[in-house]
């Protein structure tokens, strides 16, 4: 009975590994033309979400019960601010958190920053995952002023500068 507890529990590693072995997160950045903020939404695995915010902030993390949802906000919206910053033309550009929801097996989260005009070049620092995986790749897909541009950031890199 032993040995088959063992081999269900090294069954159930093997089985959560396969779950999706790439370590990915996919964000997109969208200038609204009428307000000039940018609006961010950051599409990250449920389970790798959880698992950082649980070991970063000692909690229990789950994303998917309503019933949790209030409690979880001031996670999310604290781990997002400290790992995804901007900069338009080299000038630091503050964002606020809106909130998340679940989509399947990912969160989005939400956030929005203050007015911005004439941007240049858009300077996007990422660490998201980062203290997790050291295999995670960060998608960009970055709209400003009509022109759509997509970058990725690789592990350990972490600042991707985009122009227009």
């Amino acid at each position: 009975m032993l040995l088959s507890l063992n081999a269900e529990v090294s069954l159930n590693k093997e089985a959560a590994a396969l779950k999706h072995p790439l370590h990915l997160s996919s964000t997109e950045i969208n200038q609204n033309a009428k307000t000039g903020r940018l609006e961010i939404s950051c599409r990250i695995f449920t389970d790798d979400f959880e698992d950082i915010l649980s070991r970063n902030y000692k909690v229990k993390a789950d994303l998917i019960k309503p019933a949790r949802h209030n409690d979880m906000d001031a996670v999310v919206g604290k781990y997002l601010l400290a790992h995804l910053q901007l900069a338009a033309n080299s000038r630091s550009i503050k964002l606020s958190y809106i909130g998340y929801e679940n989509d399947s097996e990912a969160v989005i989260v939400y956030l929005e920053s203050e007015p911005v005009k004439n941007i240049r070049s858009l300077e996007t620092s990422s660490t998201v995952l980062y203290d997790l995986f050291n295999d995670q790749v960060n998608i960009f897909h970055i709209t400003c002023q009509g022109n759509r541009k997509s970058a990725k950031l690789d592990y350990p890199s972490k600042k991707l500068v985009t122009t227009f």
